[in-house]
């Protein structure tokens, strides 16, 4: 089987799919593995760290494609800004492995099953336990929290630990974590090394004691009896209108009291619930910062503009996209991990198999047999 690593094609992208140290553990005699010149090295793997473990180099995309039997990609072909080309370029019955975005990228897959490509979606990874490995979006959220509170701390102008000085004691930034999943608990245990004192909100029941082992304090609101506040997969579920507004009633008073708001809140397949309202931000100190990692679809705060950052009444409010890509060289690594896993799980008995039954296989598989099986 030849495994081809394309450089990726999607602007500002600077992560790559298969780092040096995977392609060694991929590598054998069943397995021979191509990347396109330069590929890695926005991510600090110079190409002569993929000679060294036996990977061949080659400069011409259109020679590494047409001749794969496996592509594997950080954004799929056609994703987003990516080279909507790129699909046409690889070979007829390849399997394609990567994050497709399929939820807003009908025209992406309709392309893939168009050049008869069998498409892997990532980040459709079922929660299950012998998926953790293989878990891409957990790995590229865990990147995102940790960079989103640097952010923070880079934007303000506050110390975030307790200072104790000849001039006076400098009391600790106050921050607050919006959504408790990977992304929101890595955000507070930045935020928590960094010596910040650390509020987190979650509508789920359960991830207030993850909270607390984290050393934060989690906020506390009144839910009606009978709403069901965690979905499929563990995930936050969607609240009705009403539901959401008690939640940002609860939350105003600790949004006005924050120095720094980190909001990581997304619902599988829907706009970021609104959990920050223009009159919240009012409320707030001037110098206080938001990061919102919902930006891509909507946002948690309700001034966010994706891909910008702004200064409102002097509240700045950063709406970052493909924050792991800030951090290439151990989110390539991280998600390199994750897919090979991905791909020796493909290759039982040494050769790919795409098992619609299997749990895992079914669950990713985004276009098969000229057909795409994600309704976007």
């Amino acid at each position: 089987m030849r495994v081809a690593v394309p450089k990726e094609t999607m602007g500002a992208e600077t992560r790559v799919a298969l780092t040096p140290g995977s392609a060694k553990r991929l590598a054998g005699d069943d397995v021979q593995i191509a990347i396109q010149e330069g590929a890695g090295l926005a991510a600090g793997f110079p190409d002569d760290a993929y000679r060294e473990v036996g990977v061949e180099i080659v400069s011409d995309p259109g020679e590494l494609l047409g001749s794969a039997d496996l592509v594997l990609k950080v954004n799929g072909p056609g994703v987003g800004d990516s080279d909507p080309e790129e699909a046409g370029k690889i070979k007829r019955g390849a399997t394609v492995i990567g994050i497709m975005k399929p939820h807003q990228s009908a025209e992406a897959l309709a392309g893939m099953a168009e050049h008869g490509l069998n498409g892997l979606s990532m980040e459709l990874m079922p929660r299950i336990t012998r998926a953790q490995r293989m878990d891409a979006l957990s790995s590229m959220s865990t990147v995102s929290g940790y960079k989103a509170v640097l952010i923070a701390a880079d934007s303000m102008g506050k110390f975030f630990p307790m200072l104790m000085t000849a001039a006076g004691t400098v009391s600790p930034a106050k921050v607050l974590v919006l959504g408790a999943g990977v992304a929101g608990l890595q955000a507070i245990a930045t935020a928590k090394r960094l010596g910040a004192v650390v509020e987190a909100f979650d509508i789920r029941e359960a991830a207030k004691e993850e909270i607390r082992s984290l050393g934060a304090t989690p906020v506390e609101w009144e839910v009606d009896e009978g709403v069901e506040t965690e979905g499929e997969g563990g995930y936050a579920a969607e609240l009705s209108q009403d539901t959401q507004a008690l939640q940002r009633q609860a939350l105003t008073r600790h949004v006005a009291d924050s120095d720094a708001v980190i909001s990581t809140a997304l619902v599988p397949g829907r706009p970021a619930p609104l959990l920050v309202t223009a009159d919240m931000v009012e409320g707030m100190a001037p110098g206080s910062v938001i990061v919102d990692l919902a930006a891509e679809t909507g946002g948690n705060c309700e001034l966010t503009k994706p891909g910008e950052t702004i200064d409102h009444n002097g509240v700045i409010i950063h709406g970052p996209l493909n924050l792991a890509a800030t951090v290439p060289f151990n989110a390539s690594q991280m998600y390199a991990r994750n897919v090979i896993t991905v791909v020796k799980h493909l290759m039982p008995e040494g050769e790919l198999v795409l098992d619609m039954d299997d749990e895992i296989t079914g669950a990713i598989c985004v276009t098969y047999d000229g057909k795409v099986r994600f309704e976007a």
